[in-house]
């Protein structure tokens, strides 16, 4: 499903190469869900990005279903996500002069689909949520939980295989936190394939195995889908 090759980003800060990620290779098969943790600065947020096919490597290769994403135009790459990933983040990115309702339904207008249809399938969503009762209200109008319940259904609107969250429980309370979690359970157990990042050990330890960043290097695994430790998997490369 998503693999990468030797991949490594550098650039430039005040004169000097720092490297965001250093010649990793890892291997992510169709219906995996893998945490990414490690220290602030350790390139998580990096390689979840390059997943998405929103930030080009320096060296090595990217591949999302066989494709080499970065050997697209970038009109191919939008295309690439829009048709398979779905993203979630810490700050929710919903429009504030919408309803809930409306910014589930702005991806589904920008996919071409007919207002009687958007509307259907957003209510459907929403109340997947829990939030049926909330389709009429704005995000100032809603809690922080359920701005984030409403970030989870805008991002399920074009079916995605790829589920790639940025901190997804930063800004939420351990119980909404794990409410939001035993959501994304439920994605991957539909077969969805799903990478977060995350600083809250308690979602970690949620997902089926668990990457380590220090210094742009994966330096482990945690525990494979079984719960068994793991700390050189095949599908794991340190450069």
């Amino acid at each position: 499903m998503l693999r990468m090759e030797e991949v490594s980003k550098s650039y430039q800060h005040r004169g000097q190469v720092v490297k965001a990620l250093d010649g990793a290779t890892i291997d992510i098969p169709s219906g995996d869900f893998v945490s990414v943790v490690g220290p602030s600065g350790s390139g998580k947020s990096t390689l979840l990005l390059m997943l998405g096919g929103m930030l080009s490597p320096t060296a090595g290769r990217i591949f999302l279903q066989e494709q080499s994403i970065y050997d697209l135009r970038s009109d191919g790459r939008a295309r690439l996500r829009k048709e398979n990933i779905g993203f979630v983040f810490q700050t929710f990115n919903l429009v504030p002069y919408l309803t809930a309702l409306e910014n589930v339904q702005v991806p589904l207008f920008l996919a071409g689909l007919d207002d009687k249809s958007q509307e259907e399938r957003a209510t459907a969503l929403l109340e997947r949520v829990g939030l049926g009762d909330r389709l009429d209200h704005k995000p100032t109008e809603l809690s922080v939980g359920q701005q984030q319940r409403v970030a989870l259904a805008r991002m399920l609107a074009n079916d995605p295989a790829v589920i790639l969250a940025d901190e997804p429980t930063g800004n939420l309370d351990p119980e909404t936190a794990d409410q939001v979690i035993g959501f994304f359970e439920e994605f991957n157990e539909e077969g969805r394939t799903i990478v977060m990042v995350t600083h809250d050990p308690r979602a970690a330890e949620r997902a089926r195995r668990t990457l380590r960043l220090r210094e742009g290097k994966i330096v482990s695994q945690g525990k494979d889908e079984l719960g068994s430790p793991r700390l050189e998997p095949s599908s794991l490369h340190v450069a």
